[in-house]
């Protein structure tokens, strides 16, 4: 049980081996709060058909994002100013329109996955 931590390793456990796979599946535990956040930006119906249009088209504007998803501009808006926050699109002006595009790969490739399936 060369992965368990020494404040668990007085737990019983059945299988050394498949808690040391579990252990190494979980991975960095300090990472999980950043792919949790990732996760929830993909756990709202709206947000997720905001990227998927903006990764599959983008760069577009606001007015053609509403158009493809079949929300209003104030939802897409809202929707983009929480996406660009987190850092997952960035906005780009071109004269007085401006559109959007995805910035961060993980959930480009979360996103081609969501596609596939």
């Amino acid at each position: 049980m060369h992965l368990v931590p020494a404040e668990r390793a007085h737990r019983k456990v059945i299988d050394d081996h498949t808690v040391c796979e579990a252990i190494e599946g979980i991975g960095d535990p300090d990472r999980l709060p950043a792919w949790a956040d990732r996760f929830a930006l993909l756990g709202e119906p709206h947000r997720l058909s905001v990227l998927l249009a903006v990764h599959h088209a983008g760069p577009i504007a606001v007015t053609d994002l509403a158009t493809a998803t079949g929300l209003d501009d104030t939802t897409v808006s809202r929707i983009l100013r929480l996406l660009r926050a987190s850092g997952t699109v960035a906005a780009d002006k071109d004269g007085r329109i401006v559109r959007y595009r995805l910035t961060e790969p993980l959930i480009a490739a979360l996103l081609d996955r969501i596609a596939i399936v």
